[in-house]
């Protein structure tokens, strides 16, 4: 799985740590142990960053969702068989 933020280039540095951070599941309480800032820090600057419209995009590769069986390559679908 690979996690990609279109409009990074807009985000301060610190802006993309927090969002990075939030993105990866982390709480709030995480985020300021982390980066040693206040709560009120880590609101403001995911907040700020929201504001600039950036986007996550996740990329998870088909074999990983059980797109593509192997077993299933002599072309019959298991409702077929």
């Amino acid at each position: 799985m690979k996690i990609e933020i279109r409009g990074a280039e807009k985000l301060s540095f610190r802006e993309r740590q927090v969002v990075v951070l939030k993105e990866m599941g982390k709480t709030t309480d995480e985020i300021c142990q982390i980066l040693k800032i206040s709560s009120s820090t880590v609101a403001t600057l995911y907040n700020r960053a929201r504001s600039k419209g950036y986007e996550v995009v996740i990329i998870i590769p088909g074999n990983a969702l059980g797109l593509f069986n192997e077993e299933e390559n002599d072309g019959q679908s298991e409702e077929e068989s």
